[in-house]
């Protein structure tokens, strides 16, 4: 009779884990963004395609101030390494002994030796992720004056002369400046895989957020007050105090018990430089460091279709963008993305004792033929990237035959009248074409920041830029001098993505080819059959679209079609 090894298992409980920790993601993106979509129905009632494209400004302000502060040191603090998700194994309680009274940290050279979180206590590695987590804290509130400052230098005279426009700007670095402050207890939730917590969090803040955003717009209405994009700005404000108070109402007693403080300590240790300043531990702070320019990249191309549309078109244009674009990407943020967050820890901790590449890959490099026999943890690995493809390529096939036809009949029946005569469903069908290259993209993309060593990642930063270029350039043609609008801009996202897939395919491919596995585009699509079917079932709905008479017939019959397929599949 066999028996499983200590790392197997360790392996099979962080898989287990993993996938429990994305549900939990996924039913809180559903329930937020479906309590989000009733109040954004109630909301289009009362906004013009003009403040829509304000609101959407500002939540780029906002989203911009908050990715620059958090999102590389919370990538290297992933890639830490493993650990107990309890951490309450033997080891762990025996090595939390090395803790000072005074609060501070040592551990031993043999302790550093294998890089690995197993070989910390966990209220060392805990103590080390809060206290890099203030240096976000500290980020917030001088990126949120230069952006602003950016924003209102460069914003247009009809936008600096909505109502409240500046006092809302100003509740928005506010709201951003207090988000930040859950950092420290937003790291140790995640290093204890605290998924419940999360979504408490999330949902009762995001609950507020949209009571107190209807609320306000509904009060402005019935009593004839214009307050422009103020009820956005207070809704966010509500959105990060209700995070602030969850998360320290629950995060404070673990680190009494836990033996840390949700303060910046001093840490020591035997190894010489292995703390800055006795406060942030240089290797993951030289990793966050190499991942800060290739994250920022990296956001600008996610949000440059924000910044291309605002340059290029007018208002009107980029508000039926936001509305396309928010109702387009729904199903990226309710599933994709919590998925993409999830994998990205999967890999790190599967794969954190991995060496990397001793090159950078390209997109024309040649994959190394298989040097070694694979790992179980590659195995474990290459078998949760290809399952999760296959699974992707499924759904894509069912949103590419059914979605174009189906989305503007869905915006016709939920937006209200002020936006049917807008550009805003065409804009909506084509995106439909552009979502399994944004699915495919964030995994790829997480399996790169997952392993990659520093010099790659500066590579993929050279890239990054690269394709930045290519895909200005490509916004510029489509919306400037060919004048496509709102769906320029959705075909110059696709270029980029195209782009972005084509050099982390590479990579990929020849990580996993480097550590003894294979990886074949053919074990991630559908069978031929289901293809076929799909072509089928695209042209048949393209033949009944023509006869369409703008009822709900129209909407039952397309979602018959695509039920049928859906099954089928």
């Amino acid at each position: 009779m066999s028996t499983k090894s200590p790392k197997s298992d360790t392996q099979s409980r962080l898989l287990a884990n993993s996938a429990r920790g994305a549900t939990f993601l996924i039913c809180l993106q559903i329930g937020s963004r479906a309590l989000t979509f009733v109040v954004n129905q109630i909301l289009l009632r009362y906004l013009s395609p003009e403040l829509l494209a304000i609101s959407s400004q500002l939540e780029l302000y906002a989203i911009s101030v908050l990715y620059f502060a958090r999102e590389s040191l919370r990538v290297a603090l992933q890639r830490q390494g493993g650990g107990s998700p309890e951490g309450k194994d033997a080891e762990s309680t025996k090595n939390s002994g090395d803790k000072e009274d005074r609060g501070v940290y040592k551990h031993t050279r043999a302790e550093k030796k294998n890089n690995m979180a197993e070989s910390y206590p966990p209220s060392l590695r805990a103590q080390e992720g809060v206290n890099l987590s203030y240096i976000a804290v500290a980020l917030g509130p001088l990126l949120a004056f230069i952006f602003a400052r950016l924003y209102l230098g460069n914003a247009e005279p009809a936008v600096l002369a909505t109502p409240y426009m500046h006092r809302s700007l100003s509740l928005y670095a506010l709201a951003t400046t207090l988000e930040l402050l859950i950092e420290p207890c937003f790291v140790v939730a995640q290093q204890q895989m605290l998924y419940g917590l999360r979504a408490s969090a999330e949902t009762s803040a995001t609950f507020t957020r949209c009571v107190l955003t209807c609320a306000t717009a509904i009060w402005a209405s019935s009593s004839r007050q214009d307050l422009g994009v103020l009820p956005f700005a207070l809704g966010q404000l509500g959105y990060a105090l209700v995070l602030n108070m969850v998360y320290y109402s629950n995060v404070w007693s673990k680190s009494t018990k836990g033996g840390f403080s949700l303060v910046p300590r001093s840490l020591s240790s035997n190894i010489p430089s292995q703390y800055i300043l006795s406060l942030f531990s240089r290797p993951t702070l030289t990793l966050a460091i190499n991942l800060y320019a290739q994250s920022g990249l990296k956001h600008l191309l996610t949000q440059g279709d924000s910044l291309l549309i605002a340059l290029f078109t007018s208002l009107s244009s980029q508000g039926v963008y936001a509305l396309a674009s928010n109702y387009g990407s729904l199903l990226a943020r309710l599933l994709f993305q919590p998925i993409e967050e999830s994998s990205r820890g999967v890999f790190g901790r599967l794969l954190s004792n991995a060496p990397a590449s001793s090159s950078p890959m390209t997109p024309s490099s040649t994959p190394p033929a298989p040097s070694k026999t694979p790992t179980p943890a590659v195995l474990s690995a290459h078998t949760y990237l290809t399952t999760l493809l296959h699974l992707y390529s499924l759904l894509s096939l069912l949103l590419l035959t059914t979605a174009p036809t189906l989305a503007p009949l869905l915006l016709t029946s939920i937006a209200g009248p002020r936006w049917s005569h807008t550009a805003a469903g065409s804009v909506l069908s084509l995106y439909c074409y552009y979502l399994p290259l944004l699915a495919l993209n964030g995994i790829l993309e997480a399996f790169v920041s997952a392993v990659a060593s520093p010099a790659q990642l500066r590579t993929q930063s050279a890239w990054m830029l690269a394709f930045s270029a290519g895909f200005a350039g490509a916004g510029y043609l489509l919306l400037r001098v060919w004048g496509l609008g709102a769906r320029g801009l959705v075909l110059a996202n696709a270029v980029n993505m195209g782009m972005r897939i084509l050099w982390s395919w590479g990579f990929v491919r020849g990580f996993l080819r480097g550590e003894g596995v294979g990886l074949r585009i053919a074990e991630s699509l559908p069978a031929r059959g289901s293809m076929g079917l799909g072509v089928l079932v695209a042209a048949y709905l393209r033949v009944l679209q023509d006869g369409f008479q703008g009822g709900w017939m129209d909407l039952v019959k397309t979602v018959g079609v695509g039920g049928f397929y859906g099954l089928a599949l």
